[in-house]
């Protein structure tokens, strides 16, 4: 199986079209509880790291923002509170258990009105050239096949002047930190998943998934690759999440 045949899934190697396929299976398996695990995987912190990213994003009432991937919708949720009644949200994700999953939870939350819902897969966004004027993925470009293909796609779908914000795990950078945060993921994360999903193998491969990802200056030059200009990033927590943002001029 030659490089170009196959793409990571978790520390495997698995034929290129194989991999959204078992994707799928992740996240059907865990959508019933996401949110749940997410605040127990990071005790919160997601929170602030998407409050972080939202900061970034300050959008002008009236705006248009596409959250890709937006799982459980909390990003978008963010996005539709600063375009106000005037401005449009739109949330897609490529697994259906996960958008109405995050369609229940926007209408539960009161963000109606100014929020549609696509299922749609990031490598190949269906909208035209120009659309928005920020565009964010949070935790969710890892598990994209063609992730060239996904920044070009955001890339293309943003406004001239428009933003692109990338929330994702990374690299722990802070001393002492990466064997801990290691023995976490390998150890307790699978546990976590037994025990409240009864599905330890998905929290192993998002775990690996994270080790897999690129670091944060390989993705700043994967983003300027697909276009984007102004690249760079915060890295958070000890560099265990970064933001990466890039611009289309």
């Amino acid at each position: 199986m030659t490089d170009e045949r196959s793409t990571d899934f978790g520390f495997q190697r698995v034929p290129r079209a194989d991999k959204a396929r078992r994707v799928r299976g992740v996240f059907d398996s865990v959508a019933d509880h996401y949110d749940l695990m997410n605040d127990l995987m990071s005790a919160g912190a997601h929170r602030i790291w998407k409050r972080f990213t939202l900061a970034l994003a300050n959008l002008r009432p009236g705006a248009r923002a596409l959250d890709v991937a937006g799982g459980s919708g909390d990003l978008a949720a963010g996005l539709a509170r600063q375009v106000g009644e005037r401005g449009l949200v739109v949330l897609t994700d490529i697994n259906a258990a996960m958008l109405r999953r995050g369609r229940d939870r926007l209408i539960d939350a009161g963000c109606v009105g100014n929020v549609r819902y696509v299922q749609a897969d990031a490598e190949r966004l269906p909208f035209p050239d120009g659309s928005f004027d920020c565009i964010t993925i949070g935790f969710g470009l890892r598990n994209v096949t063609d992730k060239g293909a996904a920044l070009t796609a955001m890339r293309r779908a943003l406004k001239p002047g428009g933003q692109l914000l990338v929330l994702e795990f990374s690299h722990p950078k802070v001393p002492g930190l990466k064997p801990l945060y290691d023995a976490y993921s390998f150890r307790i994360l699978p546990l976590l998943g037994k025990l409240v999903v009864r599905d330890a193998a998905s929290y192993r491969y998002l775990a690996e998934s994270i080790r897999v990802h690129p670091d944060p200056e390989t993705l700043v030059k994967m983003m300027q690759d697909a276009g984007l200009e102004g690249c760079r990033y915060h890295s958070l927590s000890g560099g265990i999440v970064a933001v990466h943002r890039g611009y289309r001029y």
